[in-house]
């Protein structure tokens, strides 16, 4: 992976994080974009912020596999994708239990929009204080635990799985 491809995916992975603290913090301003004539027939703020997600999601994934067809050892062993599938499934579980319990309104920042969204208790939050963002770095970690991310420190490998040092050229 060049220089250029590896800005190119941290800047389109960051989009998220950027679209998620500006409606966070400048709700007013994240609104008056949702009234856009470009944007307003997507719905109103949370709406807006849900479509966003998919497209983000449709982001991530692109970069992910692309990262393991550049980097990626290991894919086939069938204990690591047990494990792999496991770390997923415990992420989505959580992942989708917050959805369940705080709907869209609640989890795309309804409460800076003016809605009012309930302080939950029950599962997950019971079990931890942000589930949703254990729930995604476990599914980040079960996605990339199959594809051979278990590399010695100070090895780099080219798509031909051939390992290199970081003193002779790439």
């Amino acid at each position: 992976m060049s220089s250029w491809s590896l800005g190119i995916s941290a800047v389109l992975l960051s989009l998220e994080r950027i679209c998620y603290v500006w409606a966070w913090r400048a709700p007013d301003s994240f609104r008056k974009f949702c009234e856009h004539r470009f944007v307003a027939h997507f719905g109103e703020p949370t709406q807006v912020l849900q479509k966003l997600f998919y497209g983000f999601k449709a982001i991530q994934l692109t970069v992910f596999f692309g990262w393991c067809y550049w980097y990626g050892g290991h894919g086939g062993e069938a204990l690591w994708l047990a494990i792999g599938s496991a770390l997923i499934l415990i992420g989505q579980a959580l992942n989708f239990s917050v959805f369940y319990r705080l709907g869209r309104v609640g989890v795309f920042y309804g409460v800076k929009f003016g809605y009012h969204v309930p302080w939950r208790r029950d599962f997950p939050f019971s079990l931890l204080k942000h589930p949703q963002y254990v729930g995604a770095l476990v599914s980040i970690w079960g996605f990339f635990w199959p594809c051979g991310f278990r590399m010695r420190i100070g090895l780099r490998c080219r798509p031909s799985k051939r390992c290199i040092t970081p003193w002779r050229p790439v």
